[in-house]
């Protein structure tokens, strides 16, 4: 006799996307190791972070060694000053009102939207194909089942509910969207709001790239009438002000949203102060500054520089007559791969013969095959030099 094993893993996709990446990556590099490699892979951010944050972080540090002043384990939902930051987040950059008890700060929005599955029940999940694959994963972990909506070229990669039966969901939207960089528009979002609404549906918005909105379109999906009582808003400080490996990000659930007598307020409360010991002080004191105004500032003049990046590429395939979404507005930029190629036939060819390393499509899903991501999080200068290695490509 033996324990039982979580048997969902089994319908998990055996080789993780990125894992397979590294290793094809590390099988050239031995076997070619003068060769030099630039990664427009991994969505991982290259500069630093800026004064005003390890400012704050040090301040901090001297803090921790002081009777007075130091401190042990942090509130589970976050220190105040860090939420009442989050607030005026909302209130300065998207005119928008939330109330501290909404905010929960944890160590990653990766981590949030892998575990808002478990104050839900065995309800059908919607998600977009392609999509980031923690989204999808998480849930078959719990043994859900998932509804594709399909995000292709004829739609831009910004799918509206139009067509879908039935109700009860549990939606993932992505804004400005991991990985096609699509963003939604107000006018998008209102009819996701009013479906939902409608369906007795929940939106998990993952507004991680809001930062990058430049076109005026939505941050948060709170500045859409009525999303309070339909959404929860997952964001983070990872892109928006280099906190990839600091972690420091926010979950928003409204008191207001509530499912029959039950608040999800509360339901993820409770989740949180059973399972999760908050962010360490030193880094909510990080978080803050970076939310402050001179934080904001400095986070973006780097924004504006992976931006920079952005339009090289976007441009150069503009000029090779490439369809493409996001680079505008977000950081990604999706391309349709040349020939007719699949996604990872591109990938080796990238590889091999220019040294370039993105990330294929199809390992978003399905309806990625055939297109292939680039991000803009390298520096300015391995940037301008994959760029002149891709136009002689295509």
């Amino acid at each position: 006799m033996s324990v039982k094993v979580n048997t969902n893993y089994d319908n998990l996709v055996k080789n993780y996307l990125f894992s397979e990446i590294a290793k094809r990556v590390k099988a050239y590099t031995l076997a070619n190791p003068d060769k030099k490699i630039i990664r427009l892979g991994i969505g991982d951010v290259t500069q630093p972070l800026t004064k005003t944050v390890i400012d704050a972080m040090a301040n901090a540090v001297q803090e921790m060694g002081v009777k007075d002043t130091f401190k042990g384990y942090p509130p589970e939902y976050g220190y105040d000053f860090l939420r009442e930051a989050i607030v005026a987040h909302y209130s300065k950059r998207c005119n928008v009102s939330i109330k501290c008890d909404d905010v929960f700060v944890s160590d990653g929005a990766k981590s949030d939207c892998g575990n808002i599955v478990e104050i839900f029940g065995d309800n059908e999940i919607l998600i977009p194909d392609p999509v980031y694959p923690v989204y999808l994963d998480s849930n078959i972990m719990c043994g859900r089942k998932a509804k594709f909506i399909n995000a292709n070229e004829a739609n831009l990669f910004a799918p509206l509910p139009e067509g879908i039966d039935g109700g009860n969901y549990v939606i993932y939207i992505c804004s400005p969207n991991n990985p096609t960089g699509a963003v939604y528009t107000k006018d998008q979002l209102e009819k996701w709001v009013k479906f939902a609404k409608a369906t007795g549906s929940v939106i998990i918005f993952d507004s991680a790239y809001e930062a990058y909105i430049t076109g005026g379109e939505p941050r948060s999906i709170y500045e859409i009438e009525g999303a309070k009582e339909c959404a929860i808003e997952i964001c983070s400080l990872s892109k928006s002000a280099g906190f990839t490996g600091t972690r420091c990000s926010w979950t928003v659930v409204p008191t207001e949203l509530m499912v029959g007598d039950t608040s999800l307020n509360a339901m993820w409360a409770r989740r949180q102060a059973t399972k999760f010991n908050g962010v360490p002080y030193i880094i909510q004191k990080g978080a803050e500054a970076a939310l402050s105004d001179q934080g904001r500032k400095e986070s973006d003049e780097i924004i504006s520089y992976y931006m920079r990046n952005a339009k090289l590429i976007a441009d150069l395939l503009k000029e090779k007559g490439v369809f493409f979404t996001g680079g505008i507005s977000s950081p990604y930029i999706w391309l349709k791969t040349p020939d007719g190629m699949s996604s990872w036939e591109f990938f080796d060819k990238l590889l091999n013969e220019v040294q370039l390393v993105g990330t294929p499509g199809s390992g978003f899903g399905k309806n990625g095959e055939g297109f292939f991501r680039l991000t803009a999080f390298g520096s300015y200068e391995d940037t301008l030099e994959a760029v002149e290695r891709l136009r002689k490509f295509l």
